[in-house]
């Protein structure tokens, strides 16, 4: 089991991004470039969070990414923004590209999303693709990507009202009923968007190695879905590294087998040469 010991302090860049580390920095930043002040020279988390994430959790990984090296930024969308991804998804993802473009000290950057933070980085590919040549720095700059429980779009009425309601059957089923309408009546608003970020995501534009953790049994990241992005980036010449349980819910594979997890993602930081403090963070396996 991991154990954390370090103290994890949090401060916000924006409402949808907070900055974590394991000990007080000035992340002052210019409020329209979003350029830190004072730069901080050291490797990059990005973790894409699902929605409704507990903070415990979102903690739990930020200092697991401390211990290894790392500076961590945590991003979140809301149900809503998710809903009305041209005043929601869409300016989050802007900003996230801002931030880490105008901040060129952080490297290498490695990105770690969940669930529906696959759609969140889709609309930064998206912005991305809008200026490959002046990105190109960016891209470089990012050594690596791990995708847990990836949802994609057919799955998104499934997703959200889990999301929202993880123990009201009821509720769930209303609104399931409501999103296959939204997606539905708001198709140029709403869907088109999920659509395209899906398209994005599966021909990515980032040829940068990939760690896949998912299950057999998980209803919104599902096998079959994540197996389509896994075929279409190994065409493509990007190496997937994959760790498929046969049973375990979404996003909840580091709960159930935490000492596996934790392992798998160390073997592949350790293949990118970004794992720090080694045998410090073996230890606490």
């Amino acid at each position: 089991m991991f154990n954390g010991s370090r103290t994890l302090t949090t401060q916000e860049i924006t409402k949808n991004i907070h900055f974590h580390s394991d000990e007080p920095k000035d992340i002052t930043t210019d409020h329209r470039s979003l350029r830190l002040i004072k730069p901080i020279e050291k490797p990059l988390a990005v973790l894409f969070m699902w929605l409704q994430v507990k903070q415990k959790h979102l903690a739990k990984f930020a200092q697991i990414y401390n211990e290894c090296g790392f500076d961590v930024v945590t991003i979140q969308i809301t149900p809503w923004q998710l809903l009305w991804p041209t005043k929601g998804t869409q300016l989050v993802a802007s900003d996230v590209i801002k931030f880490l473009y105008n901040n060129t000290s952080f490297q290498p950057i490695l990105l770690h999303g969940f669930s529906v933070g696959a759609y969140v980085w889709g609309e930064c590919l998206v912005k991305l693709a809008t200026d490959e040549k002046k990105y190109t720095g960016l891209m470089n700059r990012i050594c690596g990507q791990v995708w847990d429980s990836a949802a994609d779009v057919t799955e998104v009425p499934v997703g959200v009202p889990k999301a929202l309601f993880p123990r009201n059957p009821t509720l769930q089923a209303a609104l399931r009923k409501y999103m296959m309408y939204h997606m539905k009546a708001f198709h140029e608003t709403a869907t088109s968007h999920y659509i395209r970020s899906s398209q994005m995501f599966h021909s990515t534009i980032l040829r940068k190695p990939a760690l896949f953790l998912l299950s057999k049994t998980d209803p919104v990241g599902t096998y079959s879905a994540n197996s389509r992005v896994r075929e279409n980036w190994e065409a493509n010449g990007i190496s997937v590294t994959w760790k498929c349980w046969d049973k375990s819910p979404h996003v909840q594979h580091f709960l159930k087998h935490r000492e596996e997890y934790i392992q798998s993602l160390f073997d592949y930081l350790e293949s990118l040469k970004i794992l720090k403090n080694q045998e410090k963070v073996r230890a606490k396996l």
